[in-house]
């Protein structure tokens, strides 16, 4: 039997929490047009519809019935036709979108991952790294102390790192506390984010879908209210308010 190939993890494609700010509010305009296109054009379907029913109220209601199912059938063609070109290109920049919203996910698992790569490489980065090299666990707690009451994340980097080498029963602090009190509000963020672009994009298809086809999606809604509460659960901030020490650019 032909063993399956490994999904590619490695290749994906790096997006800064800048991307992703930009990302998530692109995406939020995007959403809203559509919402307010597919509305507008609902709308002017349920005036006529209220316009046919009052002046047709001398037929029975099978004659009336027909009478407005052709005429509203007829304006709803022209409503998709219409606007096919603009739901079209809009709902091809929300999947773009998802899809680098969801590929970003590999580079922000955890807040642990994301302290760990903060100002890698930096200059004060390498001098701390050889100042701490022997620091007794007294000193590194200390430190791990003053990092956290600094908001000093290139410090907390720097010590997540030596301890890390450190046996676990035997750390002086738990490098991943430290790394959620430094980085853990914008990691959640983050990930918030990534879910609410998925959301919007995923709401904004089944919306068009059911603009399409006249009827909505019970399951639809059903999935999208649950994941919906499953991003609240994280107690997020709005990533578009939050601003990094660092970009990660």
């Amino acid at each position: 039997m032909a063993k399956l190939k490994p999904k590619p993890t490695l290749t994906k494609p790096w997006r800064s929490v800048t991307d992703l700010r930009a990302s998530l509010s692109r995406a939020r305009e995007l959403g809203e047009q559509h919402t307010r296109l597919i509305a507008d054009m609902n709308g002017r379907v349920e005036t006529r519809r209220k316009e046919l029913d009052s002046t047709l109220s001398d037929l029975t209601a099978a004659q009336r019935m027909l009478v407005v199912g052709r005429a509203l059938g007829s304006m709803r063609a022209d409503l998709k036709r219409n606007s096919l070109d603009s739901r079209t290109a809009r709902l091809r920049d929300l999947d773009a979108l998802r899809r680098d919203a969801a590929d970003a996910r590999f580079h922000y698992q955890s807040a642990v991952q994301m302290l760990a790569r903060d100002s890698i490489g930096s200059e004060r980065r390498s001098r701390l790294i050889q100042q701490i090299e022997h620091s007794g666990d007294a000193e590194l707690a200390s430190l791990a102390a003053l990092a956290v009451s600094a908001k000093d994340r290139e410090l907390a980097a720097v010590l997540f790192g030596r301890v890390q080498r450190i046996p676990h029963a035997e750390r002086p602090f738990s490098p991943h506390e430290l790394a959620d009190l430094l980085v853990g509000e914008e990691h959640r963020a983050v990930l918030a984010a990534i879910m609410e672009v998925e959301e919007i994009a995923d709401r904004a298809m089944a919306e068009d879908r059911a603009f399409e086809t006249g009827r909505a999606s019970p399951e639809r809604a059903v999935g999208l209210a649950l994941r919906a509460r499953d991003r609240a659960a994280l107690e997020a901030g709005d990533l578009i308010d939050i601003t990094e020490p660092a970009e990660e650019d």
